[in-house]
């Protein structure tokens, strides 16, 4: 498998930014950070004058639907389970790789523009999203959609499917991953999700797994199972420190317990929670007193409807002020950690810290702005005010990706994703 990917990581040297308010250059060769400090010489291929600007590290989706942008605003302001049978499952029958490429394309666009230089997703048509994320030049972490409805023919297509996309996969660069992506409990049977921990566990992979979103799903666990949804899994011997939970609402602290014990991450995903009505919010000081290690996702731009993890970072803090009626809770660096370094960590990918020798992933942040004035802390500024739209510059292992907030290609992408959203909708 071989896909088109941007031209290859340079040379590139940084000039008149800051770290943390300190002023310092910045020099990258290839993929790494060289070199940072004051008034550095190089004769790099591009030189950046980042007077104005702040250098941070890149955010972390750590849950998506990439191609779900084409679902943008089409189905809003329903109930969860209406909006999944009436509206969206239906939609996703009529997807195309094709479409699913577009989506994910855009979805990409976006999620540059926003300084997201890794995400991870779950959805189907597989090659789609990893076509789009090559030409691109992101970090994913990338799942095909694992759903056998408790049929055992069902079940030996989808595990014969993803071995085969897997050996595939081993064709792709670093940068982009394969995962397992086991939909739920109430979607999949036991044996697969006893299958994807063994298969994951022999191929050193992820698994990506929505969990506890709402009441309704633990009440049916306990009723089918006579247990909770993580003690569940717990059972069947499927959590580990390679599972990832997205959303993980209504967790008591038996189940916190289990994922602490298991080194299980779990997924914050509030605005997709709140606009859902979930009925509560993901239990983080518990988590947190735990030692359970969170990270911070968008969710689908059907259930969000954006891709901006500032936005996501704002909205994730507030809730959880809201919710604990703590105004301390979940503060502004807290929260800046886990879309940034403790999301790279729970996904197992090495970004998330600017310093000689880690990689060169980083935004520049345009600092000379109304909502950024008067500068008293840059990451309050980040989280409680600004939106996407300061990120000026965005560099993905060595390469700019995003300089003076254009992107190659924008207009198309743009222009083919209305094309294909058009065409999507007169299939329905």
């Amino acid at each position: 498998m071989r896909h088109h990917e941007r031209s290859p990581a340079m040379g590139i040297l940084i000039k008149n930014t800051s770290i943390d308010g300190r002023k310092c250059d910045i020099r990258i060769e290839g993929e790494t950070i060289v070199e940072t400090g004051c008034e550095l010489c190089s004769s790099s291929d591009e030189i950046i004058d980042a007077a104005g600007m702040a250098a941070i590290p890149p955010f972390v989706n750590a849950h998506t639907h990439a191609a779900m942008t084409l679902l943008r605003g089409y189905a809003d302001d329903m109930f969860l389970q209406e909006w999944l049978e009436k509206k969206i499952w239906p939609a996703e029958t009529a997807l195309t790789e094709e479409d699913v490429y577009r989506g994910a394309k855009l979805a990409c666009l976006e999620m540059i523009k926003g300084g997201t230089t890794l995400f991870s997703d779950m959805y189907w048509f597989w090659h789609g999203t990893v076509r789009a994320v090559s030409e691109m030049g992101l970090r994913a972490v990338i799942s095909p959609v694992f759903i056998d409805r408790f049929d055992s023919a069902m079940a030996r297509r989808e595990r014969e499917r993803n071995e085969r996309i897997f050996e595939e996969s081993r064709a792709l660069p670093d940068k982009i991953r394969y995962s397992l992506g086991p939909h739920a409990i109430y979607t999949v049977s036991p044996e697969s999700l006893i299958w994807c921990s063994e298969f994951a566990e022999q191929h050193s992979l992820m698994i990506n797994l929505h969990l506890s979103e709402t009441s309704g799903e633990v009440e049916e666990c306990v009723s089918k199972n006579g247990l909770r949804p993580a003690e569940y899994l717990d059972k069947l011997g499927v959590l580990s420190e390679r599972l990832v939970l997205s959303h993980c609402v209504w967790l008591n602290d038996r189940e916190i317990g289990l994922l602490k014990e298991h080194g299980v991450a779990a997924v914050h995903n509030p605005v997709s929670n709140m606009k859902l009505a979930v009925g509560s919010a993901l239990p983080y000081s518990r988590l947190k007193a735990a030692g359970v290690k969170v990270a911070l996702g968008t969710d689908g731009c059907s259930s969000n409807n954006n891709l901006d993890m500032l936005e996501t970072m704002k909205l994730a803090s507030l809730l959880q002020k809201y919710h604990n009626n703590d105004c301390c809770a979940l503060p502004a660096p807290e929260v800046f950690d886990i879309a940034t370094r403790v999301g790279a960590e729970a996904l197992g990918v090495d970004i998330g810290v600017l310093a000689t020798g880690r990689a060169a992933d980083l935004l520049l942040v345009n600092t000379d702005l109304e909502q950024m004035t008067p500068g008293h802390s840059l990451i309050s500024d980040l989280v409680y005010s600004a939106n996407g739209s300061c990120i000026d510059t965005v560099i993905c292992a060595g390469r700019i990706l995003m300089r003076n907030r254009y992107v190659e290609g924008e207009e198309e992408i743009r222009a083919k994703a209305r094309e294909t959203a058009r065409k999507l909708a007169g299939r329905l």
